[in-house]
């Protein structure tokens, strides 16, 4: 790393991803400080501040004017991500921000250009691209180990967020339209949309999708404003056709695989309990891969994304998963929302990203 000084970095928002996966991930790099936080609820941003160091400010504003401060991390619900982001680069920040990108196409446009304005790195937290078994899997599709892909299955699925958020229960901030803007789709269907493309190496051009609320109540006993289940058939650019599902009434165990189907066998990655990846071949011959464990609500494991984060800053570099590049799986989310709504099949335009 060109730098040996610490990166100093501020959280905002202090709720249960900054709390597991965030702060912690900091703390254990190595090359970052947690030097401050900001939470609208300051007793939380106190308490944390108390427990691992730094200062707890009394707005996001405050925060971003101290100059000793060089990256922020954007742990707010969804419907802030843009205007504090582009607050943050403006400030002349580096940002990583938590997924999905923003709630419009325009706003996840104008933070990919504000970034490239400012010089700083903007990146979103998509840690499906850094779990080794993606990485490998990667790897053995680009190696031919089942020939060319055809067709795929990617899935993204568990009990709904109402455990895992800061504020448990029917009423939370998930649920509400106004802060989530979308449900499962943009929680985890933006994933394994991100995903599908690292892993063929081509953008998705086209979706036909069924965008719905099926179950999920809220503190009224009424349907939740956002949806609880996406299923998407994605065509990509090099041909290949396939399907995404997300959901949040996956009630009893997670579902986070992902099948590819090739010319000359099948691979399997976190379909099975024991092993990560299962390379099956025309013969039925089967290659076993035990590699890693996927993360899960209820086993978190280092992500990748804190490490990448921090590196990429302190050696001047872009990120693996910069703005500018998960950009075209938010056009594929919006698009597939579209689809949904207007009950046709949505072209996907807009080029380099």
């Amino acid at each position: 790393m060109k730098e040996t000084t610490p990166l100093r970095v501020g959280i905002i928002g202090c709720g249960k991803i900054a709390q597991v996966r965030h702060i912690p991930e900091y703390l254990g790099n190595g090359h970052a400080e947690v030097a401050g936080y900001f939470d609208f609820n300051m007793e939380r941003a106190k308490g944390l501040a108390e427990k691992f160091g730094g200062k707890a400010y009394g707005s996001a504003e405050e925060l971003l004017a101290d100059s000793g401060i060089g990256a922020v991390s954007i742990c707010v619900a969804n419907h802030a991500h843009a205007e504090l982001t582009i607050k943050a680069l403006r400030a002349g920040k580096h940002v990583l921000c938590e997924k999905p990108m923003a709630v419009t196409l325009a706003e996840c446009t104008e933070m990919a250009e504000e970034a490239e304005k400012a010089g700083k790195l903007l990146m979103i937290g998509q840690n499906q691209r850094f779990a080794k078994a993606h990485v490998k899997a990667k790897q053995l599709v680009e190696e031919g180990a089942i020939g060319n892909v055809i067709t795929f299955k990617t899935n993204f699925g568990h009990g709904g967020p109402e455990t895992w958020s800061i504020d448990p229960g029917a009423g939370s901030w998930f649920f509400d339209k106004k802060k989530a803007a979308m449900g499962a789709m943009a929680d985890l269907g933006i994933h394994k949309t991100d995903l599908i493309q690292y892993l063929l190496g081509s953008r998705i051009v086209e979706t036909t999708a069924k965008v719905v609320t099926l179950d999920k109540k809220d503190a009224s006993g009424s349907l939740i404003g956002v949806d609880d289940n996406a299923i998407c058939i994605y065509q990509m650019e090099n041909g290949v056709v396939g399907t995404m599902a997300a959901s949040w009434t996956y009630y009893g165990e997670e579902d986070n695989s992902t099948i590819l189907y090739g010319t000359e066998g099948i691979m399997k990655i976190y379909d099975n309990p024991e092993f990560s990846i299962t390379v099956i071949g025309k013969d039925g011959s089967r290659v076993l891969y035990d590699i890693d464990k996927i993360q899960t609500n209820d086993s978190q494991t280092k992500s990748g994304i804190i490490d990448e984060f921090v590196a990429a800053a302190l050696e001047g570099r872009k990120s693996a998963v910069d703005g500018s590049d998960v950009l075209h799986a938010m056009r594929a989310v919006f698009a597939s929302l579209e689809s949904s709504e207007k009950g046709v099949t949505i072209k996907i335009s807009g080029g380099a990203a």
